[in-house]
């Protein structure tokens, strides 16, 4: 492959495979985004090219203003939310899109994921939250852009960090992941549709279960979290 940005587009390229390999996309659908934020350009798989054809050398490079910089098909449709969170959010190195079944039922529902149990809470603290139904005026101006602003304005509604929550739903639409690098916003998106299955398949079970409570919640994340984690070697 004779490209400036090879690391970047083999980043990409493996966390796209990963994303189809995990089941979390039917035919075209999902994409991820690899990032450099030192030169200010990002990685994404191209639009409507079917995985099993997918090369490193078909993914497009563009800086954040959504400019082609290397790649000759058309980077994704989702392209300009990834370019927004990127701009917004500076600390991220991956974002990760998918319609993967459990996911997208409840952003159809328009409700976020309870934190019921302790899976749930080894990864997050919170309630994995949902945005409202995008308004007409913005579906029909910049969508994908809007999106994007969705998500940073949910974040802030709700006064939660992007940095202890890396995922989000899009009412009627789907998830959004995002981390370190592509491979932890591929990882998030696989938490996120295991943990929509347990809280739905547990909602059919007792339409009343109780949220998991706060002190199994705290032991459980700070297991896996901050200074005084003590799980893995």
């Amino acid at each position: 492959m004779n490209s400036n940005y090879k690391t970047l587009k083999q980043e990409c390229y493996e966390a796209n495979m990963e994303l189809n390999a995990l089941g979390l996309v039917i035919y075209t659908f999902g994409n991820v985004s690899a990032v450099d934020q030192d030169k200010g350009i990002f990685a994404i798989k191209p639009s409507g090219v079917p995985y099993e054809v997918l090369r490193p050398e078909d993914i497009v490079i563009l800086d954040f203003e959504n400019t082609i910089i290397e790649g000759k098909l058309r980077p994704s449709s989702d392209t300009k939310t990834h370019a927004y969170l990127y701009k917004n959010w500076t600390d991220i190195g991956g974002i990760a899109h998918t319609h993967a079944m459990y996911s997208v039922a409840w952003a159809q529902a328009q409700i976020d994921i309870p934190i019921f149990g302790t899976t749930h809470a080894d990864h997050l603290t919170s309630d994995i939250p949902c945005t409202s139904p995008m308004s007409d005026d913005l579906i029909q101006g910049n969508y994908e852009h809007n999106t994007g602003i969705q998500i940073v304005d949910c974040f802030k509604e709700k006064g939660i960090s992007h940095n202890e929550v890396e995922m989000i739903l899009i009412g009627n639409h789907g998830p959004f992941t995002w981390g370190k690098n592509a491979a932890k916003a591929v990882y998030n998106s696989k938490v996120l549709e295991t943990v929509a299955q347990m809280a739905a398949l547990t909602l059919q079970i007792n339409p009343n279960a109780p949220r998991l409570k706060n002190s199994l919640i705290k032991k459980h994340y700070e297991r896996k979290h901050g200074k005084n984690a003590y799980y893995g070697q």
